[in-house]
Protein backbone atom coordinates (compact mmCIF):
# COMPACT_ATOMS: atom_id res chain seq x y z
CA UNK A 1 0.00 0.00 0.00
CA UNK A 2 1.10 3.73 -0.72
CA UNK A 3 1.30 5.99 2.15
CA UNK A 4 1.81 9.77 3.48
CA UNK A 5 3.40 10.35 6.92
CA UNK A 6 2.88 13.65 8.11
CA UNK A 7 5.17 16.26 9.36
CA UNK A 8 4.41 15.60 13.03
CA UNK A 9 5.41 11.82 13.03
CA UNK A 10 8.80 10.59 13.36
CA UNK A 11 10.92 9.51 9.97
CA UNK A 12 11.02 5.54 11.56
CA UNK A 13 7.26 5.76 11.17
CA UNK A 14 8.32 5.71 6.90
CA UNK A 15 10.90 3.17 7.88
CA UNK A 16 8.37 0.86 9.93
CA UNK A 17 6.49 1.21 6.31
CA UNK A 18 9.00 0.48 4.46
CA UNK A 19 10.38 -2.40 6.41
CA UNK A 20 7.03 -4.07 5.74
CA UNK A 21 7.15 -3.78 2.16
CA UNK A 22 4.80 -0.28 1.90
CA UNK A 23 5.47 2.56 0.04
CA UNK A 24 6.05 5.47 2.20
CA UNK A 25 6.58 9.08 1.57
CA UNK A 26 7.22 11.76 3.96
CA UNK A 27 5.74 15.62 4.09
CA UNK A 28 8.92 16.50 4.42
CA UNK A 29 10.46 14.08 1.94
CA UNK A 30 8.22 15.81 -0.52
CA UNK A 31 8.59 19.32 0.88
CA UNK A 32 5.10 19.65 1.89
CA UNK A 33 5.67 21.04 5.56
CA UNK A 34 3.42 23.22 6.83
CA UNK A 35 1.21 22.32 4.22
CA UNK A 36 -2.83 22.77 5.45
CA UNK A 37 -4.65 20.07 5.74
CA UNK A 38 -7.12 20.47 3.24
CA UNK A 39 -4.62 21.04 0.85
CA UNK A 40 -3.00 17.61 2.27
CA UNK A 41 -6.30 16.02 1.91
CA UNK A 42 -6.36 16.76 -1.69
CA UNK A 43 -2.82 15.78 -2.40
CA UNK A 44 -3.40 12.44 -1.09
CA UNK A 45 -6.08 11.97 -2.91
CA UNK A 46 -4.14 12.59 -6.30
CA UNK A 47 -1.21 10.65 -4.50
CA UNK A 48 -3.80 7.27 -3.89
CA UNK A 49 -1.86 7.29 -0.86
CA UNK A 50 -3.18 6.70 2.97
CA UNK A 51 -2.16 9.41 5.66
CA UNK A 52 -0.60 8.48 8.61
CA UNK A 53 -0.55 11.80 11.32
CA UNK A 54 -1.36 12.65 14.94
CA UNK A 55 -3.62 15.33 13.67
CA UNK A 56 -6.78 15.00 14.78
CA UNK A 57 -8.81 16.88 11.98
CA UNK A 58 -8.39 13.86 9.90
CA UNK A 59 -10.10 12.36 12.40
CA UNK A 60 -13.30 14.74 11.27
CA UNK A 61 -15.51 12.31 9.04
CA UNK A 62 -17.54 15.05 7.86
CA UNK A 63 -14.45 17.08 6.89
CA UNK A 64 -12.27 14.00 5.26
CA UNK A 65 -15.31 11.71 4.60
CA UNK A 66 -13.11 7.96 4.81
CA UNK A 67 -14.56 6.79 1.58
CA UNK A 68 -12.94 9.64 -0.69
CA UNK A 69 -9.58 8.56 0.40
CA UNK A 70 -7.31 5.36 0.81
CA UNK A 71 -7.04 5.42 3.99
CA UNK A 72 -6.87 7.49 7.02
CA UNK A 73 -4.69 6.72 10.47
CA UNK A 74 -4.83 9.16 13.02
CA UNK A 75 -2.52 7.80 16.02
CA UNK A 76 -3.53 9.15 19.45
CA UNK A 77 -1.03 8.79 22.11
CA UNK A 78 -1.04 9.18 25.04
CA UNK A 79 2.15 11.33 25.14
CA UNK A 80 3.70 12.23 21.52
CA UNK A 81 7.48 11.18 23.31
CA UNK A 82 8.93 9.22 19.84
CA UNK A 83 8.72 5.89 21.93
CA UNK A 84 5.12 6.14 22.57
CA UNK A 85 4.09 7.10 19.21
CA UNK A 86 6.19 4.45 17.67
CA UNK A 87 4.92 1.45 19.76
CA UNK A 88 1.40 2.60 18.97
CA UNK A 89 1.89 2.82 15.75
CA UNK A 90 4.07 -0.66 15.89
CA UNK A 91 0.12 -1.69 16.45
CA UNK A 92 -0.73 -0.14 12.87
CA UNK A 93 1.65 -2.16 10.93
CA UNK A 94 0.81 -5.00 12.47
CA UNK A 95 -3.07 -4.71 11.61
CA UNK A 96 -2.10 -4.02 7.79
CA UNK A 97 -0.96 -7.26 7.44
CA UNK A 98 -4.80 -8.64 7.65
CA UNK A 99 -7.20 -5.62 8.38
CA UNK A 100 -8.49 -3.39 5.44
CA UNK A 101 -7.57 0.60 5.47
CA UNK A 102 -8.98 1.63 1.88
CA UNK A 103 -11.96 3.88 2.82
CA UNK A 104 -11.52 3.84 6.33
CA UNK A 105 -10.36 5.80 9.39
CA UNK A 106 -8.52 4.02 12.18
CA UNK A 107 -8.19 6.09 15.11
CA UNK A 108 -5.37 4.25 16.93
CA UNK A 109 -5.10 4.68 20.74
CA UNK A 110 -3.33 2.81 23.00
CA UNK A 111 -5.79 0.06 24.18
CA UNK A 112 -8.00 0.43 20.86
CA UNK A 113 -8.56 1.32 17.56
CA UNK A 114 -11.32 2.59 16.40
CA UNK A 115 -12.73 2.13 12.87
CA UNK A 116 -14.89 4.39 10.55
CA UNK A 117 -15.86 3.57 7.11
Amino acid sequence: MRFKVDQNLPVEVAEALRGAGHDAATVYEQQLAGVPDPQLGAIIQREARGLITLDTGFGDIRTYPPHDYQGLVVLRPPSQDKPTVLRLFAAVVSLLEYEPLIGRLWMVEEHRIRTRS
